[in-house]
């Protein structure tokens, strides 16, 4: 039997995407009170853990099955004067660019039906809040599958903070990274956060 370490890639992709069913479906059956809890702790850390995002441009994911939902948290950050942004699928195999978005500006459905914003003006981020289905112990993300949030960071001139955001039910040994995957700077779970050297070597950091 083939090694998950000796994988040829539809392999790979064929046991990711058993993965991600079964944590997509683990995910969605966590009651509505537990994921409040987990979302209210989850923005604690951020808000403590991250000082440096009271400023700048901070974009975001519109939350679907059972995500962490950061709306909340970003309000908050609007409210000190931090502009906000969600990403738009420009089309299939290309980076993502995104755009400003705060109530009030119209959005489409996009892709899985996630709402973006239709008309106003792109920017670019300093930090980026992205959900994973899955994560690993090197800073690795699962995500749906796309590829988009990888190949988006490695198109940037600057890269911005990647955090990812997911339960601590989402960890897993590994995913068994390949050499287009790009690990998170930090992460954060209802536990606290985690941050990440960029050649992959974890460090806790609880505070």
């Amino acid at each position: 039997m083939t090694s998950i370490k000796n994988m040829q890639h539809a392999e790979l992709m064929a046991w990711r995407k058993n993965l991600r069913h079964e944590l997509l479906a683990r995910r969605q059956a966590v009651p509505a009170d537990r994921l409040q809890a987990w979302r209210l702790a989850m923005d604690h850390h951020l808000q403590y853990a991250f000082q440096g995002l009271a400023k700048g441009v901070v974009a975001f994911c519109w939350p679907i099955q059972n995500e962490y939902d950061a709306r909340h948290f970003v309000r908050t950050l609007r409210e000190r004067g931090v502009l906000t942004a969600l990403p738009v699928v420009v089309a299939p195999q290309q980076p993502l660019v995104f755009r400003e978005w705060h109530p009030g500006v119209a959005l489409g459905a996009g892709p899985l039906g996630i709402p973006y914003p239709l008309n106003s003006q792109p920017v670019l981020p300093d930090t980026v809040l992205l959900p994973m289905i899955g994560w690993d112990a090197q800073g690795h993300r699962l995500g749906y599958g796309g590829g988009f949030f990888d190949r988006t960071l490695a198109a940037f001139a600057l890269r911005p903070r990647a955090i990812g955001v997911a339960y601590e039910m989402a960890r897993i040994a590994t995913i068994h990274p390949q050499s287009w995957d790009i690990p998170m700077d930090r992460i954060v779970t209802e536990r606290g956060a985690l941050a990440f050297q960029r050649q992959g070597h974890s460090v806790s950091n609880r505070d």
